[in-house]
This record gives structure tokens, C-alpha cells and sequence, in this order.
């Protein structure tokens, strides 16, 4: 073959992948098989492997590439990406309306675009021009911070209905120029939720709590081939070329969109008045339990763009647009009983056992009772009738009893156990506390509870290291370790029930340190690959800040920003440990309590045995001292709006750094307003109390 006939064919072949990739992803309306689309994909391969040098970035066989090599880069936007101000009922919602129309001139026509409210995370694409007139994807940024995001493009390249590259044909159609940004969601349909916690737990992992989450740990993976088995899924909402709406309109907007090959929701309207917006509430409420993807609300904006910049933004969200969120979905159900989990501290929770019942979609059979302090305002009783509720569609919850001639209460009452569940030592309430705990600080519920906070990813970011991988590690059998964790299984049969508790693999959060892949092989449907994957993870975490293994210790109220303190402070992990009350209640933001706790912490024989251990595996125990200046002290500051080369997070830093203090809100002790563009509400409180405002230069000039 020619190598010109080659070029044609491979070309010929990538158009008609893509076309075929666009009506299965984009359009879901498929042509071809599965089969002929492998096929085609294998004929591809084939092609570009005898001929590397015709390979093009927007192939679709290069979806896949080689993970980041330094980690996720932050990356500025082009404009911020702000969230949404939220409307919960008709009367809230006709309250912002009425504020958009007094902002509107009389003569103009007010027409509002509905779209829904997609439960994953935002994502901005931009595409570059690529020759003749075409487009190619050339970067992928998470939300972030809204300011700053993280470069995901070698996941967002997996996701299938994101289009790496847009012809000369449909951006001449879509009348876009070559250079142009799309923001959208980034999603998991339902069908790889529930196919992704099947394969988690039967590698021994804790399966995602939902659907919006597992898309944010997926898209930040640093392993695209993960990614791409994910099948996330994408949908465009913003057309933007140099942080501007290019088209006057939104609907304009998801039209181009939708011409230029991109995927936007189907069931996007404008409509003229409230009252049609609340019958496309009405719709897409009864719709949202088969649409095969999360929604949460509806998202409503205004349509013209012109009218969008006149109404402008507060200081962190825009007035043309607001979240219409749907009330939580619930359920009647009946109260069986009552189980106690053990925490990483010894507190007992008690977790409502409920008789199975299906809320929006999802089986619910268990329900968080909090503490004794809830269980006594809902005067709830075994055998009860109860309403739950997934708080924020995730959670369930009791919110009431329901009580009346079809629902009889019940008459058992719900007592804490004297000992505990799990070890059998003594449980006991200290005065002033509301939570029972177990004093039995090698609890072998504390223990595994402290190794999955340690691996949790606040913490050491050890992925891989569940609920049920750490039933495992901890000589539970599979079943056993699903079952602890309420995780179903299928396989959950009689006879697996009955098979022999294994000796632990670890004691210890170090014993984490001394585990081989060998050691994982012998544990239920682990394998090779999980087996190493986990390994590298340990083993990476080696590398942690000191603030993280003082966060994995677990000791009560050190939160990330008090182990940031006592890290920038103390300088290392000795200072800390030989700190008495007086120094570390010096330390910024530290008071008596915490300071009390920590020295506590660390003069108990097994805490200090359990930080040598740590410490002989490797891991990092100083950090550099944070010297604070004093040009700011005694000085408090409220950041407001976006500064012209400052994030967020640097101003916060740099006023840090020289003694001041940044606050979330604006009161008479605050000293400065620092303001950047769109400053919202803040801005005008300290005008009305009469506050020095400075901007981007004046806070410079005070930092000398």
C-alpha cells in the first residue's frame, strides 16, 4: 500500500470512528455494532502502528496516554468560575425573579433559560486552532478554587463524549472561531456507579458513597486508563472565547454547542415567565428518577447576555442565574432496631436499622441517629414509624416519627450499651460531652477506624485503602469485612459466612509500612496488579508533609489547619512532643482545650511507641518553620472579589506571613476590605460601616 493510500485510509477511518463515536456518546442514537465499531478502532491501531509518524494527538486512538508526570498543574481561568446562589421554594425563587426584572428596562423582552442541575463537578475545556481551520483539545481544567484549577486534560481526553477535536465544517457551522473555551459537568451515570462499586468491592475496597463523588476522585486520578473504564460523561453548558459569552444569548449558546459537535442536556427550554419555569421544575422532578444520571435541581438563567453583565455578580455567584434545588427525597419506614458503630475515638454512634424501602431510586436500610441528644428530640422508640430523608440526596436520615391510626408507635426503648460492641470494655459519657465512648483505646473498631482516617485522602492519600480492604487487613473474611461496613454483597452466602477468621496483617497504622504485595495476594480476590498498585501508594505516602502524619494520628480537635499550625510552628515532631501546655497554647490558633489534648496525647507510652514506629518507617517528622513577620499585626483583613495577579489563597498567605489575620466576614474589628473585581456584598457592608477599602496595590504597599 502507498503511503499516500495509507494517509487516505486512515484519515477515511478516523472520521467515520468519530462519526460513530458522536451518535453513541453524544447523540445516544448508535448505528453500528459494538463489534464493527472494534473493528474499525483495531483496523486504526493497525494502521498507525506500521506508520507512528502519521499519529496525531486528536486520533481516536490516543485517548488514552501516560499518566501526569508531576502530579495535577494549577491553572488560572479565564474568568472565574463562580458557583450559584441557591432557591429552595416557589416563594424564593419568585424573590429573585422580582430581582431580575427591577434590574430589567421596560421595554426589553425578560426570557429565562432552564437546564438541569447536573450532580457531578465543572469542568472548562479549551481547544486551540489545529491547521486547516479545525480545533483541537488542548487543555481540561477542574473548578478548583473557581479562580484556580487543576490541568486534568490527559483524564478528560478518556471521556468520550468531549470531542478532541472539532472540524473546520462544524465550527464554520456553529459560526465559532478557532480558539474558544466550553465549560460544562463532568458526571458518572448511574450504570458505571453501580458497575464501579461491584468491582471496588470485590477488590477489597469500600465502594463510593455516590455518583457526584466517585466523578471528582475519578477525574483526579493520576492514571488514565482508570479514567477511561470510568466512562464519565460530559455535558456543555458555556461557549467562551477569551473569558467572554461569544453568542448573545444562552439558548444561542447550547445550539452552537450542540452544532459543533458537543453534548448538552436534551431537555434544556426558554421560557418567558415563573410560571413556566416551575411547570419545568414540575417535569423534571417527575422525570429524575429514570434519566440514568444525577440531578439535584434545576439551574435557571437569564437568556440575554446583555442583561447578564447589567445585573453582574455578587461576590461569589452571578444575579442572572440561580439553583432551584429539589427537596429532599424521602420515605416512611419502619425503626427494627438499633446497632452502635465504635469512631476512631472511642464515640458510639447509633445507626438506625430500618426495614428496607426505596428512596428516589436507591434501597435504604440504614439512617444515622447521631446521638443520644437526637434520639431524645425525636422521642423515637424501636418499632416506630419514622420519615427518612437522603439529606442532600446522599445521606439518609430520620426526621421525624410519623405517628397515627395506620402507624401505632413502637414501645422499646433505645439504650446505650454500658460496654462496648465491639471489645466489651467499659462505654462511659464524661460530663459535658453528648457522645458515649469505649476507653479502650486498642478497640479493635478504633483501630480500624484510625487506619482508614489515616489513609483517607485529607490525610495520606493512600487510594486503594478502604472500609473493606482494611476488614481485610485487619483478619476479616471478604463477607466479614462487607458486612461490618453494611457494603452487600452477593456472594454473602451461608456457607462464606462461615469461613475462619484470618490473623491480622496489621496492629498498627505503621504496620501499613511493613506490608509486601505477598502479603495482600493472600487476601480475597486481591491480585497482582491491586496488590502493587496499593504497595506504591504506602509507599508514596512515605513522602507526606509533617502536618498530614500529625493529621493521621488522630488526636481529637487537630483538624488540617490546627496540624498546619502546630507543623509551621514547632518545626518538627520532637518540638511538638516535648511542648508543654503553656508553648503550645502560644502557637497560632491553638487554645487551652486543644492545647490540653495534645500534650495529653502525647503522654500516653503507646502514642509516643506508635510515633517512633512511624518514624523508623520513614516518614517525614520536620517541616519548615513558618517565621511570621510583623508589619500586619494586630490587623484584620476581608478579601472580597478577584485581585488582578493574586489568588485567594496568596493574599491569605502573604497577610499570614507579615501578622495579619484574614476574616470570612466584615465587622467593625476588621481593619481592611481588600477588594477585586465583581466584590459583592462584603464591599458594601464596609462601605456602610465606614472601613478603609484598599485594592491589589494598596495591600502590596502595605506588605512593603
Amino acid at each position: 500500500m502507498s503511503e499516500q493510500t495509507t494517509v487516505k485510509e486512515i484519515d477515511a477511518l478516523r472520521r467515520e470512528i468519530e462519526h460513530h463515536e458522536h451518535l453513541y456518546y453524544v447523540m445516544d442514537a448508535p448505528e453500528i455494532t459494538d463489534a464493527q465499531y472494534d473493528r474499525l478502532i483495531n483496523r486504526l491501531k493497525a494502521l498507525e502502528t506500521e506508520h507512528p509518524e502519521l499519529v496525531t494527538p486528536d486520533s481516536p486512538t490516543q485517548r488514552v496516554g501516560g499518566k501526569p508526570k508531576e502530579g495535577f498543574v494549577k491553572v488560572a481561568h479565564s474568568r472565574p468560575m463562580l458557583s450559584l446562589d441557591n432557591a429552595y421554594n416557589e416563594a424564593e425563587l419568585r424573590a429573585w425573579a422580582d430581582r431580575v426584572a427591577a434590574s430589567i428596562h421596560r421595554n426589553e423582552t425578560l426570557e429565562y433559560v432552564c437546564e438541569y442541575k447536573l450532580d457531578g463537578l465543572s469542568l472548562a475545556m479549551h481547544y486551540e486552532g489545529a491547521g486547516h481551520g479545525a480545533a483541537h483539545l488542548s487543555r481540561g481544567l477542574t473548578r478548583g478554587d473557581g479562580t484556580v484549577g487543576e490541568d486534568v486534560t490527559s483524564n478528560v481526553r478518556t471521556i468520550r463524549s468531549v470531542p478532541l477535536a472539532v472540524s473546520a465544517d462544524k465550527l464554520k457551522k456553529a459560526h465559532m472561531p478557532q480558539t474558544f473555551e466550553v465549560r460544562g459537568e463532568v458526571v458518572m451515570p448511574q450504570a458505571a456507579f453501580i458497575k464501579m462499586n461491584e468491582e471496588r468491592v470485590r477488590a477489597g475496597q469500600s465502594p463510593a458513597a455516590n455518583p457526584r463523588n466517585a466523578a471528582a476522585g475519578t477525574i483526579r486520578t493520576v492514571e488514565p486508563s482508570i479514567v477511561a473504564q470510568r466512562r464519565l460523561d460530559y455535558y456543555a453548558y458555556f461557549l467562551l472565547v477569551n473569558g467572554e459569552f461569544l453568542l448573545p444569548t444562552q439558548s444561542e449558546t447550547l445550539e452552537a454547542l450542540r452544532t459543533a459537535g458537543f453534548k448538552t442536556n436534551p431537555y434544556a427550554r426558554t421560557v418567558a415567565t415563573i410560571d413556566d419555569v416551575l411547570a419545568f421544575i414540575a417535569e423534571a422532578e417527575a422525570r429524575r428518577d429514570n434519566l440514568g444520571y444525577e440531578i439535584d435541581g434545576i439551574v435557571i438563567k437569564v437568556n440575554s447576555v446583555a442583561q447578564q453583565k447589567r445585573l453582574g455578580f455578587t461576590g461569589k455567584a452571578p444575579r442572572w442565574a440561580i439553583a432551584y434545588k429539589f427537596p429532599a427525597r424521602g420515605a416512611v419506614t419502619k425503626l427494627l432496631g438499633v446497632k452502635f458503630q465504635v469512631g476512631r475515638t472511642g464515640k458510639l454512634t447509633p445507626v438506625a436499622v430500618l426495614a428496607p424501602v426505596g428512596i428516589g431510586g436507591i434501597t435504604v436500610a440504614r439512617a444515622t441517629l447521631h446521638n443520644p441528644d437526637e434520639i431524645a428530640r425525636l422521642g423515637v422508640k424501636i418499632g416506630d414509624s419514622v420519615a427518612v430523608e437522603r439529606g442532600g440526596d446522599v445521606i439518609p436520615k430520620i426526621t421525624e416519627v410519623v405517628s397515627d391510626a395506620q402507624h401505632p408507635r413502637g414501645d422499646v426503648e433505645i439504650v446505650f450499651p454500658s460496654r462496648c460492641p465491639r471489645c466489651d470494655q467499659p462505654v462511659l459519657r464524661e460530663e459535658g460531652e453528648v457522645d458515649y465512648r469505649c476507653v479502650n483505646a486498642s478497640c479493635p473498631a478504633r483501630l480500624h477506624e484510625e487506619l482508614v482516617h489515616f489513609a483517607s485522602r485529607g490525610v495520606m492519600n493512600i487510594e486503594g485503602l478502604g472500609d473493606v480492604m482494611v476488614g481485610q487487613l485487619l483478619g476479616h473474611s471478604l463477607v466479614e469485612a462487607a458486612e461490618a461496613e453494611d457494603v452487600p454483597l452477593e456472594e454473602a452466602d451461608a456457607a462464606s459466612e462461615e469461613e475462619p477468621t484470618r490473623a491480622a496483617l496489621v496492629h498498627t497504622v505503621a504496620d501499613l509500612y511493613r506490608l509486601k504485595a505477598e502479603d495482600l495476594l493472600t487476601l480475597e480476590r486481591v491480585g497482582q496488579k491491586t496488590a502493587d498498585a496499593l504497595i506504591e501508594q504506602i509507599d508514596r505516602s512515605r513522602k507526606a508533609p509533617l502536618y498530614r502524619v500529625l493529621l493521621g494520628l488522630g488526636i481529637r480537635h487537630v483538624g488540617e489547619r490546627t496540624a498546619q499550625d502546630l507543623a509551621n510552628t514547632f518545626g518538627s515532631m520532637d518540638a511538638i512532643m516535648q511542648a508543654s501546655v503553656d508553648e503550645l497554647k502560644a502557637a497560632e490558633g491553638i487554645g487551652p482545650i486543644v492545647a490540653q489534648t495534645i500534650y495529653d496525647f502525647f503522654q500516653v507510652k503507646k502514642n509516643r511507641d506508635l510515633v517512633e514506629d512511624l518514624r523508623g518507617q520513614g516518614l517525614q517528622f520536620t517541616a519548615e518553620k513558618k517565621v511570621v513577620g510583623t508589619a500586619l499585626a494586630g490587623m484584620t483583613f476581608v478579601l472580597t472579589g478577584t485581585l488582578p495577579t493574586l489568588t485567594r489563597d496568596d493574599a491569605k498567605q502573604r497577610i499570614e506571613a507579615a501578622g495579619g489575620k484574614v476574616s470570612g466576614s466584615v465587622s467593625k474589628k476588621t481593619s481592611y476590605v481588600v477588594a477585586g473585581e465583581e466584590a459583592g456584598s462584603k464591599l458594601d457592608k464596609a462601605r456602610e460601616l465606614g472601613l478603609a477599602v484598599l485594592d491589589e496595590a494598596g495591600l502590596l504597599q502595605l506588605l512593603g
